[in-house]
């Protein structure tokens, strides 16, 4: 059975900060293990503190650089549109509310981030942007209730 992964949307922002965290933990990981080294060859394992942590560390890292490298390996970098007429991927959209006015770029949920003003299209207020137009009205379930947002600008 062939499982393939379908790609993950990501910017091209995204992609570039994901190769440098990438390339910092693979110098890190080198780092780690001459550490790990030195620590093995200090004697008695059981009761090596600097061994185990670099141990651990390693594991660590590891995971990490897997995720990262799972990311690059399926990314696919998506440019958003120029004068775009409708809310999509990469795109910024500026939402009016009866409060305030807020904008977010729509990105994957691995990059996600709303205090950066970047939202998921999987997210419930994404995807009720996704492909709402200049004077569109969304309206999105909340815990907190109901919020209504009017599209004033997509970019």
């Amino acid at each position: 059975m062939n499982h393939t992964i379908p790609s993950i949307p990501i910017t091209s922002e995204f992609f570039t900060q994901t190769q440098v965290k990438y390339d910092a933990l693979s110098l890190e990981r080198s780092v780690v293990m001459k550490r790990l080294q030195t620590a093995r060859e200090m004697g008695d394992l059981s009761e090596n503190g600097a061994y185990k942590y670099a141990k651990f560390e390693l594991g660590s890292i590891g995971r990490q650089l897997q995720q990262l490298k799972f990311l690059l390996d399926n990314g696919a970098i998506i440019q958003p549109p120029v004068n775009p007429n409708s809310v999509t991927f990469g795109c910024t959209v500026k939402l009016e509310t009866q409060s305030k006015t807020i904008s977010y770029q729509l990105v994957s949920q691995y990059e996600s981030n709303p205090k950066e003003g970047k939202l998921s299209t999987e997210s419930p207020i994404g995807a009720a942007l996704m492909n709402k137009q200049i004077g569109d009205v969304v309206e999105v379930i909340i815990p907190s209730g109901t919020v209504t947002y009017s599209v004033i600008g997509i970019a």
